[in-house]
């Protein structure tokens, strides 16, 4: 079978062709951000030439669309309507979006303490703008019992006709701001995701290769079925740094247990962290435009750094800074403005565009500051290296001052620092082996290091996760993510080992109606367990399994080991 891996990025889009565990063929294209359809058609189009045959055709997508809408606020008016109960003043958060409080209570144990008020669920119609698309319905404890967002999302749906999101489907673990966040931003991009995902169908039927799926590369690295993201568009985000993560994964040689990914690109530079062979996870949850979300992502950092970036001299000090916006096309390949990578062509690093034109460029500049165009040119290849080590060391420090998910537990290692760097992006030619003789660190380029994120993307494996709660004293397990609410069969006897079983065997269930294996590697991500005391005695205690398919990727041919 073949794969197509796809990765929008912000300069390039890139796509690679898989069979088992080769390479067959690599596209590149600019990407168009106006229509970034066009973009991952076009790359298509370039690698299904390489295909023999009739055999069945994987399609594995990286894409910027949900970024983009959320970084840009480009998302469809969207309004969150909250079920807080007592003691919670949404007003202090000050969200940049509006929202509507209802009356009535869960309390943590999931509970009903108050019941929604049915003239104020009425009500909604007159207090919701006319120009609003699209709803999202959170309550503070809906991850213990979600039935206030059910019966609130069903009464809405009689009348309203655009995207309502349940903070219940999209997150099982506590953190009520969070959940606000998520729903609110999942509803807002959910039209946009559900036109992409209309427009690959239709292209789906006219290939001329049979494309049996299509599905979306997710923040944690794992993937997604169109379907789901077109009910959960909100765990695309940031899937750019995740694929470049999994192109490593697939590609690296390295064999040291702690590593730095370096992701190099026209735009931004992605840093990644791996500690004892494991890819970090953010603690909390994933970060964009400053909204702090409980998406399950992998802990990326991303620097505006890249070979396109803007240069911007100090004649007084004699030094560059560069970025963090983005100059454009370089010199030497048409553009205006120069660039990193006009120094590196300059200099003889890189082998692209036209050497004389990016030479000729320096020769001005030069000219005016007293120092030869070679001299210039250096500082920008040095003052690029240094940016980026000094991202390296900020993101470290960070590291070691707070808990570190990984992969498979929490993590307080002794150590976190890299032993090595390993980079990727068409870039990392020129500045990954000064970056390592900088911080005295052995280093590492992929193979397909160009377009290792496209790789990463067609490599990467379905992941699915869920949370369990259960608690014995009430007798009830709750699975949010599903919607699931019901009595245990023997509360009395049900202890955390049951707890984790319920919960790998809910999951497998989830991925065989999903359509996968129900084989994959299970693993717990996050649990706890407390008694609960009523007159100085226990009388049962709380669950909480958070569980997911390991995400992961196959090994690719020219990966050292693979």
């Amino acid at each position: 079978m073949y794969i197509i891996g796809i990765d929008v990025g912000g300069t390039n889009t890139d796509a690679a062709l898989i069979k088992g565990d080769e390479v067959v063929a690599m596209a590149k294209t600019p990407t168009r951000h106006a229509d970034l359809f066009a973009s991952t058609s076009t790359a298509l189009e370039e690698v299904l030439r390489h295909c023999q045959g009739q055999e069945p055709l994987r399609l594995h997508l990286s894409t910027t669309l949900s970024t983009n809408l959320i970084v840009e606020g480009k998302g469809v008016p969207t309004v969150v309507v909250a079920i807080p109960g007592p003691g919670v003043n949404l007003a202090s958060y000050q969200f940049p979006f509006p929202l509507i409080e209802l009356d009535g209570y869960i309390d943590h144990r999931g509970r009903e303490v108050s019941p929604l008020d049915a003239g104020e669920i009425e009500e909604l119609k007159a207090r919701i703008p006319k120009d609003c698309r699209a709803l999202a319905v959170v309550g503070k404890f809906s991850h213990r019992n979600p039935s206030h967002e059910q019966q609130v999302a069903t009464a809405l749906s009689q009348w309203f006709s655009g995207v309502i999101s349940c903070g219940h489907r999209l997150a099982g673990r506590a953190n009520f701001p969070r959940r606000i966040v998520t729903a609110y931003l999942n509803s807002s991009v959910a039209k946009q995701q559900l036109e992409f995902t209309v427009m690959w169908r239709r292209l789906r039927e006219q290939l001329p290769v049979p494309l049996e799926e299509i599905v979306i590369l997710k923040a944690d690295g794992g993937t997604m079925t169109l379907a789901d993201s077109e009910e959960r568009p909100v765990e695309t985000i940031l899937s750019g740094p995740a694929a470049s993560i999994m192109g490593v994964q697939a590609l690296t040689s390295c064999a040291k247990p702690n590593y730095v990914i370096v992701d190099i690109g026209g735009t931004t530079t992605d840093l990644a962290a791996v500690v004892e062979g494991k890819v970090l996870f953010a603690r909390d949850g994933a970060t964009i435009a400053g909204n702090k979300t409980l998406v399950p992502a992998l802990l990326t950092r991303s620097v505006g750094l890249g070979g396109d970036s803007e240069l911007n001299y100090d004649r007084e000090r004699g030094t560059f800074h560069i970025g963090p916006q983005r100059a454009g096309t370089p010199v030497c390949l048409g553009g205006e403005k120069l660039t990193p990578t006009d120094a590196a062509v300059a200099l003889g690093m890189a082998e692209i565009g036209e050497k004389e034109r990016a030479v000729n460029a320096w020769h001005i500049w030069a000219e005016g500051l007293g120092l030869t165009w070679q001299e210039l040119a250096q500082k920008v290849i040095d003052a690029f290296t240094a940016q980026l080590a000094e991202a390296i060391e900020d993101l470290y420090s960070g590291l070691e001052n707070v808990p570190l998910y990984t992969v498979s537990e929490i993590l307080m290692p002794p150590k976190v620092r890299p032993e090595a760097v390993v980079g990727l992006g068409a870039p990392a030619e020129v500045f990954i082996p000064r970056l390592g003789g900088i911080l005295g660190l052995e280093w590492e380029i992929v193979p397909f290091a160009a377009g290792a994120n496209a790789v990463g993307a067609a490599a990467a494996r379905t992941t699915l996760s869920l949370t369990l709660h259960a608690d014995t004293e009430l007798g009830i397990v709750t699975i949010p993510e599903l919607g699931v609410r019901e009595k245990l069969a023997s509360p009395i006897s049900f202890d955390l080992h049951q707890a984790r079983q319920m919960a790998e065997e809910k999951l497998r269930e989830l991925a065989v109606q999903a359509g996968y294996s129900s084989e994959q590697e299970v693993y717990i991500v996050e649990e706890e367990s407390f008694p609960l005391v009523r007159g100085f005695r226990t009388v049962g205690r709380i669950h909480m399994i958070r569980t997911q398919l390991r995400p992961g990727v196959r090994r690719i041919r020219g990966g050292g080991n693979g």
